[in-house]
């Protein structure tokens, strides 16, 4: 019987036009869809809408449900959508490329938007806890000349701590990177990658 999986996709570049980490994300989910698995998808550009959170927005969030005025209410709605977003999924593909070190500004928005204590993850006795378990991600990152997993990476390893914060701890990492050194090759490499993981039902069959 054929599996079903819902895949929430994010897409992060500020060039969607010619961002390579878009094209690889659309090559992820292609490869995907030759699986054994059926997809739901939803889509996200994280461009669409960019919402940055304010002193309005932490008081919002720090007052308790019901005691939120409608205004503080609309201040959250924007977060309890994408927050929604990540519940209703079962598997995350986030594509980002790595600007300046680190990832996009409307990446970091997102992030800030749907870590929220009591609802995506708690604290503990024994520390964070996150609240959004039995899923797993896909991210996909794009570097002009940084190696990743080098010292001046701070996407990889910031990501995967931001996605096991929230309760996510099976994230698999597709990586081109030193793209304006050689993208054929790192591209090349990157399609490797996710053929590797996610083998197409056609090839499985004939091995």
């Amino acid at each position: 019987m054929t599996k079903s999986i819902r895949v929430l996709r994010l897409d992060a570049s500020a060039n969607p036009g010619q961002s390579g980490s878009k094209e690889l994300g659309d090559s992820l989910i292609r490869q995907l869809q030759q699986t054994d698995v059926e997809l739901e998808l939803r889509h996200r550009d994280l461009n669409y809408s960019p919402s940055f959170i304010d002193g309005e927005w932490i008081e919002a969030n720090l007052t308790a449900a019901d005691d939120r005025s409608e205004t503080q209410r609309r201040r959250l709605a924007f977060s309890d959508t994408l927050i929604d977003e990540l519940k209703w999924a079962d598997h995350i593909v986030l594509t980002t490329p790595m600007y300046n070190f680190g990832v996009p500004a409307t990446l970091k928005a997102w992030i800030d938007q749907v870590c929220r204590a009591g609802i995506t993850f708690r604290y503990t006795e024994n520390g964070p806890e996150g609240l959004l378990s039995g899923k797993s991600a896909d991210i996909v990152i794009t570097t002009g000349g940084a190696p990743l997993e080098s010292p001046v990476d701070f996407v990889s390893g910031y990501l995967k701590q931001v996605f096991a914060f929230i309760g996510v701890s099976e994230v698999n990492i597709v990586g081109a990177d030193r793209m304006n050194i050689d993208a054929e090759t790192s591209f090349a490499s990157a399609m490797a990658q996710i053929a590797q993981v996610y083998p197409a039902i056609t090839e499985r069959e004939v091995a």
